[in-house]
């Protein structure tokens, strides 16, 4: 653990989802394959599935429309309704196809392996403060067995613009009714977890797990307060006595 500023009395703490609290970038890699798949079967065999043209797609969506990336279900659904006109499917069909594509991405998207050490940490946490999380993604907190932590969790696209936007820190802040300063937010992300969050006066913790330096790194456009490798320091920082199960993990 780095400690880079003096931290003010941390009364609640907001933490982000994926890669903080799992590792998610498996999980990406899963969704993208079964939507493929599912694409491949459901394209008449005249047709040829190329990957890199919806890629391509995806983008020239994003650049028509930023307000799609800060919505990824929308943003999923779109491409694949899009996509699938352009390969000749009428809008009625597209429409239906694309929603079974969106479901096919969401059932994989929740099927996450939590470690231990996350479950043994916000259950600490959450015996002594109000816990909130904000995510820019879509995973569903009740599926992946985290919903019992967490107070509230917010979502970019169903709450707000997604972080580094200030929408879910300032419904996080009314949420907790305390003064920002006051809030420790919990991110891998070093643009939209730390900038975001220090934006909104909020405390923030990196978590870093993968070793990287932050001088090299070109999101940095500021410092965290504290910095950490291991969910488990988060028990050190404010106070509360590791218990033996989480031992394992030091």
């Amino acid at each position: 653990m780095r400690i880079y500023s003096q931290l003010m009395p941390i009364r609640a703490l907001t933490f982000d989802l994926d890669d903080t609290l799992y590792d998610n970038r498996p999980v990406i890699s899963r969704v993208e394959q079964a939507v493929i798949l599912w694409l491949s079967k459901i394209l008449p065999s005249h047709l040829t599935l190329d990957v890199n043209s919806w890629l391509k797609l995806q983008q020239q969506l994003a650049t028509i429309d930023p307000m799609l990336k800060h919505n990824g279900k929308e943003w999923r659904r779109k491409t694949l309704k899009i996509g699938l006109m352009q390969l000749g499917f009428r809008l009625n069909e597209a429409e239906v196809l694309a929603q079974q594509g969106l479901d096919v991405a969401t059932k994989i998207r929740n099927q996450i392996d939590i470690p231990d050490e996350t479950h043994i940490v916000l259950k600490e946490l959450s015996a002594h403060f109000p816990l909130i999380g904000l995510t820019n993604g879509d995973v569903d907190v009740d599926k992946i067995g985290l919903s019992q932590y967490f107070v509230e969790v917010y979502y970019a696209g169903r709450d707000g613009l997604s972080k580094t936007e200030p929408d879910l820190f300032n419904l996080a802040k009314q949420k907790l009714q305390l003064p920002a300063e006051n809030i420790l937010h919990v991110g891998d992300h070093l643009k939209a977890d730390v900038y975001g969050a220090k934006q909104c006066g909020f405390q923030a913790c990196w978590f870093n797990d993968q070793k990287q330096q932050i001088p090299l790194e070109s999101e940095a456009n500021t410092m965290p307060d504290v910095e950490i490798t291991q969910l488990s320091q988060l028990l050190e920082m404010v106070g509360i006595e590791r218990s033996t199960d989480i031992m394992t993990y030091s």
